[in-house]
Formats: structure tokens, C-alpha cells, sequence
């Protein structure tokens, strides 16, 4: 058992202090400094950062701040920015940072400045880019392309499809984005239902070209287009690919010209400002994507170079450390109100949970402490329609992440006054509730009284912006990519390798051949051999 953590100063103080104020409520944190909601607070990088409505005073945040000292962030994070290789069990850089570092940056991964080479195919896709939005790149028969089929999972799924949803108001109409990546043929055959083959373009987005859920549908489509335009050297036309497997994509009848590569150092889910961002460039164009890759950078550094207690994602970070460790919550929620960010909480999913899911320490030594949370979310105000009952009146602890905006991408008065007024009204209400007493001076049957108060004292943080921009998406998904790495920190886990992605996928490819072929015997446990003989007739 991994007692590093635990059996630290830091931590037990940590502990003591909790016991100290974990029934302090926030109404009473907030009666006992009146500037309480401008002193928890951070302006940097046009972000307005308030963490005032949290369950913690001025000594819980330098009790924190210790702990992420003693725990070596601070040269870790270092470590992770200078290229060395923290993802141990996969002996890897880890530097989706230098996906958008400037031109002219040295970062250099065993012993090569990898920027040059990261600029060189940021200048490909926006070559390719630039031909397909401006109609040069023809298909097999002539005709430009209007339709544009990214096909991957995971990271190659989850960031391009977030993105493009969420910058959809500086994309180009004339062009139609679908993208596909569940193995259910459901998926592909209504993202093609409605297209025509000679104005399509795929995208097949698999780093090693062998993952079986994106080359499944890659090989439905090639089919697909196949039948329309009969001829198979259409498929250069019609296919590109973003891997790193040259043999597969030319094997497939992908021209390796067309095929946008990257590197073992960017971890799938990091990788949405890598080549998998293809379908984003091309959807907002070069110049929007470049501004995207701008604030993912302006994040980075500002990681990088504020001091702790002034840093957004070590902040956040160590607001999730101590609310999973010691108030021991089980889940956070992000409820972006702002509709175009509606995939944001999907993408935040894979980010936080396929990097935090971990009970093993970097030394092979089980936690005897909680990891990662479970995140989700909606856009307001939904939410307030379905779930949020639970949050305000039920008996779990659910800390939140508001992410607002004062200006709306479209201007339709009087929504965005509407829309913002719910938002801080929802941090107001979780925070401070409503008393008996309060009930009691509204009038009306007094045994009802009880249904009607609520008790508060539930946590939320709120960031606000200027507007939606590409600039700005990048900020806040680099935001999120950095607080996960200080809880990895924290808890000495490897937040950038997925083995326990890995178990299912190889037991689905013995089950494969046994659904296909009913002579096969199984061999299971007694309910997956009911399963497969359900399954079979």
C-alpha cells in the first residue's frame, strides 16, 4: 500500500485542519469577511476566475499550496514542459505543450528540437486545409469537396468533434462535418445517409491505423465510397489519414502524401491541437486555428510561470484534491452556459477519467486513498430542468465548474441577460440556500416547509470569459488538461497512459470469432456463455 501521501506532514495537516472546518458553512465564511468574493479570486488571461463559494478559508488554500510543494509540482511540471520522459510506463515525453509552441521554441525530446517538425505538418494541414475550404482540391470525379467524415475514437473522436461544435460559428457553412466513431454501423450509416461519395471527403484519424473500432468503419466507408465511384484509385481523392503507421495508410490506398502524421509523445486525449485537429482547421480555417493554438499556449505558460497561489489550473487542481480526499465527493459537474459548448463535458470525460482512473502509484504500489472523479455535465440552462434537484436538495456533495461568457456569438436580446442571470443565480442558491425562516416569511401550509428549504453550503467555482473564440476554447481546455496533471501529481499516478482501456478490447476479440462461427466452443464464466448463446440464436 502507498502511505507516501498519507503519512506526510502536509497531508496530516491537512486532515487536522479539515476536522477543524468541515462544518463551517459557506454563508458563515462569507459573514466573516465581507470581501470574501473579490479576494478568492484570479483575473489572469482575459479569465475571471471566482473560488470564493468553496468550502475553504485562507489556510486551507496555503495548506494545499504546501502540499503541492512537498509533493515536487513545481518540478514536475518543469519536467513535463522540458520534454523528459514522465510517462514512465510508457517511457514517453509528454508534450501535447509543444502542439503549440511558437515557431522559433527549442524543445527537445532525445535530443531533437521538436518544433520545427510540429510546424512542418501545422503547414500541411493548412495547405490541405486551405485547398479543400477554397474548393482547388477536386475529388475522382471533378467535383469540389462539400462533405468532410472524420472517423477515429477516443482522442480522435472526442476533441474534433468538441471543437468543431463549439467554433462552429466561425466555420464554413458550405461545407457539412460529420463524424463517426462508434462501432455500431447506426453511426456510419446516418453521418452518410444523405451524402454523395464524389463530394465527400474521410478523414481516418488512428495514430497506429490498427484500432478496431475506427478502421472498421474506415473499411465501411472505403466501401461505401467504392460502390459510387467504382474505381479504386478514387480512394486518393476521397481519403487522408492522420497516423503514424506509413505501411497501413498506404495499404489502405491512402497516397502518403495525404497522410498528417505525429508523435508517440502526444497522448490521444491531449492531442486535439495535434494533425487530429484536421477537421477543425479545416472547418474554421488556418487563421482561426492558429488563434486556438495561441490560447493553448497563453495557458500553458501561464501554468508554467504563476506562482501557485495565483495559478488557475494548480488551484483547481487542488480544489479537486480536497474534495475528493477529504470530503470525499464522488463526482464533479462542468455546466458550461454557453449551447455551442455543449460536447465540452464529453471531452472533459476522457480528459479527467481516462487520465485519473488510476489505484496504482508510479512505484507499482496500490493508493489507499481515492483518484480520480467522475465528470459530467450539461449546457444551462438544461440542466436546471433535470438534475440540478439533486445537486441542491439531495444528499450528495457535488462540487461544480460554471463556465460563462458576457458576451453572446449571437445577439439576441434579451437571451444572454437570461441565460447569465440563471448562472450566477445557481451559484448563489447552492451556496447560501434557503433558511427555515426564510420559507416560513413566504407564507403557505407550514408542513410543507421542510420540502422547501434548501440547505446551501454546496461548492462552485465560476469562470468567466469575454466571448466564445477559438482563442479562448484553447484557454479553457488547456485549463482543464493542466489541473489534471496536478492531481496526478498529488496522488503519484501516471495520468497519461489508458491500460485499463485495454482489458475489454482484447477479451472482445476472442468473443468476435464465437458470436460469427456458432460451432465454436465457449469457454467463459457461466454468464458471458448465456450471453453469446443469446447472442447466437
Amino acid at each position: 500500500m502507498s502511505t507516501a501521501l498519507t503519512n506526510s506532514e502536509s497531508w496530516k495537516a491537512l486532515e487536522k485542519h479539515f476536522g477543524e472546518i468541515k462544518s463551517t458553512t459557506i454563508k458563515t465564511l462569507f459573514e466573516e469577511d465581507k470581501n470574501r468574493g473579490t479576494s478568492l479570486l484570479v483575473k489572469e488571461l482575459g479569465i475571471y476566475f471566482d473560488f470564493s463559494k468553496h468550502r475553504i478559508t485562507d489556510e486551507t488554500l496555503e495548506l494545499l499550496f504546501k502540499l503541492a510543494e512537498s509533493r515536487g509540482l513545481e518540478s514536475k511540471r518543469e519536467a513535463m514542459f522540458s520534454g523528459e520522459k514522465i510517462n514512465t510506463t510508457e517511457n514517453r515525453a509528454v508534450l501535447h505543450t509543444a502542439l503549440r509552441a511558437p515557431k522559433g521554441s527549442i524543445i527537445m525530446v532525445d535530443g531533437r528540437n521538436v518544433v520545427p517538425d510540429v510546424h512542418e505538418v501545422l503547414d500541411k494541414m493548412a495547405d490541405f486545409s486551405n485547398k479543400i475550404r477554397n474548393g482547388s482540391w477536386k475529388g475522382h470525379t471533378g467535383k469540389p469537396i462539400k462533405n468532410i467524415v472524420n472517423i477515429g475514437i477516443g482522442g480522435s473522436d472526442l476533441g474534433p468533434v468538441m471543437a468543431y461544435e463549439a467554433l462552429k460559428f466561425y466555420s464554413k457553412r458550405a461545407l457539412t462535418f460529420r463524424y463517426v466513431s462508434n462501432v455500431d454501423g447506426s453511426d456510419f450509416a446516418e453521418a452518410v445517409t444523405d451524402l454523395q461519395a464524389d463530394e465527400t471527403l474521410f478523414i481516418i484519424s488512428s495514430k497506429t491505423f490498427t484500432t478496431l473500432e475506427t478502421m472498421t468503419n474506415a473499411q465501411i466507408a472505403r466501401a461505401w465510397a467504392l460502390k459510387q465511384l467504382g474505381d479504386p484509385s478514387a480512394i486518393a481523392r476521397h481519403f487522408v489519414a492522420v497516423s503514424t503507421n506509413e505501411k497501413e495508410v498506404i495499404k489502405f490506398g491512402i497516397d502518403p502524401q495525404n497522410m498528417f502524421g505525429f508523435w508517440d509523445w502526444v497522448g490521444g486525449r491531449y492531442s486535439m491541437s495535434a494533425a487530429i485537429g484536421l477537421s477543425t482547421m479545416i472547418a474554421i480555417g488556418p487563421d482561426h486555428y492558429h488563434e486556438m493554438l495561441k490560447g493553448f499556449h497563453e495557458m500553458d505558460e501561464h501554468f508554467r510561470t504563476a506562482p501557485l497561489n495565483k495559478n488557475i489550473p494548480v488551484i483547481m487542481g487542488m480544489l479537486g484534491v480536497w474534495y475528493n480526499n477529504f470530503f470525499g465527493v464522488q463526482t464533479q459537474a462542468v455546466f458550461p452556459y454557453e449551447n455551442y459548448l455543449k460536447r465540452f463535458p464529453a471531452y472533459l470525460q476522457q480528459l479527467t477519467m481516462e487520465s485519473l482512473g488510476k489505484h496504482i502509484t508510479l512505484k507499482g504500489e496500490k493508493t489507499e486513498y481515492q483518484t480520480g472523479t467522475v465528470y459530467w455535465g450539461e449546457p444551462g440552462t438544461n440542466g436546471q430542468h433535470s438534475f440540478y434537484q439533486l445537486i441542491h436538495q439531495g444528499t450528495r456533495l457535488i462540487p461544480i465548474d460554471f463556465i460563462g461568457f458576457k458576451e453572446s456569438l449571437n445577439n439576441l436580446p434579451p437571451h444572454q441577460d437570461y441565460l447569465i442571470a440563471n448562472m450566477i443565480a445557481q451559484g448563489e442558491a447552492l451556496a447560501f440556500g434557503k433558511t427555515t425562516e426564510e420559507v416560513r416569511k413566504e407564507g403557505g401550509p407550514e408542513q410543507l416547509n421542510p420540502h422547501k428549504v434548501f440547505e446551501g453550503n454546496r461548492p462552485s467555482s465560476a469562470f468567466f470569459l469575454d466571448k466564445l473564440s477559438p482563442e479562448n476554447l484553447g484557454k479553457l481546455v488547456a485549463m482543464y488538461e493542466h489541473s489534471v496533471f496536478v492531481q496526478g501529481v498529488i496522488w503519484d499516478i501516471n495520468p497519461f497512459d489508458q491500460m485499463g482501456v485495454e482489458l475489454g478490447k482484447v477479451l472482445a476479440q476472442n468473443i468476435i470469432p464465437e458470436l460469427q462461427d456458432k460451432q465454436q466452443t465457449i469457454a467463459h464464466d457461466s454468464s458471458t456463455n448465456a450471453l453469446i448463446e443469446f447472442y447466437r440464436q
